[in-house]
């Protein structure tokens, strides 16, 4: 199934800028004012309590005081969880973002989970070839389809290999922000839920690769929500549609990316699932991710 009710979020430690991702994060932007992990941490709880109130199961873990990890709030971009029990590792660019990958978050989560099988990309990052997850390819499930931008986090060769190994298609392509430099993860210009896709299309700007972008959304039968460059710069392509234990459908994102929509835009997300927001200003300027990025899906069958 493309959407699940169990989600994984790590309540961060030492929440900051990092300079080491900054390099190829373009929305990233160190904050000025005030406590930023304490901030930071407001928000993580906000967003908590509003997937809680709405009756999703979220499995939240503390980060550990050591290593330091300022990007820990992101699991997604080193870990992903699949419906046969199997979970993948991946390749991550900034070093200290490598820390991230704790077996201590995976011997919790087999508590409730079976995980029958760990596949590890991560010995990719020795020669410098990275794929960071959920970050880099934005999954269709159901269709077996991964939607993916190059970018220096996310190396073809990877991306191959992980089609091969997990069975899914490879939909590669160049997308870049409006000062033409390339988009560092697919999960910021497009969402790929149960029966539609949200994508910023202009940002592909080979003609060819647009077409086989379009028509590989069109043959999986969803409906194509397109956003605009200024959407996107608001984290508008960085949302994710879940379900809560009842199967209602949910859309989640921040509330910067909810007020960039046009009436019509929300009309149509509406007619497929109920929109919840949640202000993450302080985790967007400095992370330079946003909702989609602070949620790893939790895929993997139950425990009895």
């Amino acid at each position: 199934m493309q959407i699940t009710a169990h989600l994984l979020m790590i309540r961060p430690v030492h929440f900051a800028f990092n300079a080491e991702t900054a390099v190829n994060n373009a929305f990233q932007v160190p904050g000025e004012n005030g406590d930023v992990h304490a901030r930071a941490l407001h928000e993580f709880d906000e967003l908590v309590s509003l997937l809680r109130n709405n009756d999703v199961d979220v499995t939240v873990i503390d980060d550990r005081p050591e290593p330091f990890t300022p990007d820990s709030i992101f699991p997604n971009n080193w870990i992903s969880f699949h419906h046969n029990g199997t979970i993948c590792l991946y390749p991550m660019f900034a070093v200290n973002r490598r820390l991230e990958r704790d077996p201590g978050i995976i011997r919790q989560l087999t508590q409730r989970f079976k995980v029958h099988k760990s596949i590890d990309f991560s010995f990719y990052e020795n020669d410098k070839h990275f794929l960071e997850g959920t970050g880099s390819m934005v999954l269709d499930r159901d269709d077996r389809i991964a939607y993916a931008c190059l970018s220096p986090r996310t190396d073809e060769k990877v991306l191959k290999d992980f089609g091969k190994t997990m069975g899914y298609k490879c939909v590669s392509f160049n997308a870049v922000d409006g000062n033409d430099q390339a988009i560092y993860h697919t999960n910021v210009m497009m969402c790929v839920g149960e029966k539609y896709v949200v994508i910023n299309i202009n940002s592909i700007h080979s003609k060819e690769e647009r077409e086989r972008v379009v028509a590989t959304i069109r043959d999986s039968g969803k409906d194509l929500i397109t956003i605009s460059d200024d959407q996107m710069n608001h984290f508008a392509g960085n949302m994710l549609q879940i379900k809560n234990i009842s199967g209602d459908k949910l859309l989640v994102m921040s509330t910067q990316a909810y007020q960039s929509l046009q009436p019509d835009q929300i009309k149509k997300l509406s007619r497929y699932n109920k929109i919840i927001h949640s202000a993450l200003d302080t985790i967007e300027c400095n992370g330079g991710g946003s909702a989609r990025c602070m949620i790893a899906e939790i895929h993997l069958p139950q425990k009895e």
